[in-house]
């Protein structure tokens, strides 16, 4: 995983409550295995319509919005079942940052996981980056040290859990945690041999 320090993006505002991942990823699209290629799949039920045409009136297929990196959605973000392909679709689409009042536990633990960092504000200082981003093109500022996200008018305090804020700011998974201690492992195990 790519540490993450700071991020200045384009907002894609999801105006929506309770989007659960069947959502996100419809369940026909779980089949794979491998991690790439689930973006071109995001909100598929939204993007398209029954003959895979894009939708006008989805906002994401709107250009405004091409190569946005931040979502800002509705409280419940993430809800339903448990599948990490959701976090993988937004990932592999381009988003690395989500704000929303709430998420669902498991979705809000996949995406930490998996490098996207999931930021939960009042549900005031949501609705104000929604109407800004649905008004105009918004670009905000995400500073992960300072726990901060900014809009250029106003700047909202999140909190985060020190562990999962390590392992974003490092760019650790568990994997890449373990492997920091692979001499002490190998001196372990030599020891027990």
């Amino acid at each position: 995983m790519e540490p993450f320090k700071t991020l200045t993006g384009l907002v894609f505002p999801l105006n929506r409550k309770n989007v659960d991942t069947d959502q996100i990823i419809p369940k026909q699209f779980l089949k794979r295995i491998e991690r790439q290629g689930f973006g071109e799949c995001l909100f598929y039920h939204w993007r398209f319509d029954n003959n895979g045409q894009k939708r006008a009136d989805f906002p994401l297929n709107d250009p405004k919005y091409a190569g946005a990196s931040i979502l800002v959605a509705g409280e419940n973000f993430g809800c339903g079942s448990s599948r990490e392909h959701a976090p993988w679709a937004l990932q592999d689409y381009g988003f690395k940052v989500i704000i929303a009042p709430s998420f669902a536990d498991i979705f809000h633990n996949n995406c930490l996981k998996n490098g996207i960092l999931t930021i939960e504000l009042p549900e005031e200082n949501v609705a104000a980056l929604l109407k800004e981003a649905e008004a105009d093109s918004l670009y905000v500022t995400v500073d992960l040290e300072k726990q901060t996200v900014s809009n250029g008018n106003a700047e909202f305090s999140f909190d985060i859990d020190p562990y999962p804020k390590h392992m974003l700011l490092n760019g650790l998974d568990e994997i890449g945690l373990t492997l920091m201690l692979e001499e002490e492992i190998s001196k372990y195990e030599q020891s027990v041999q």
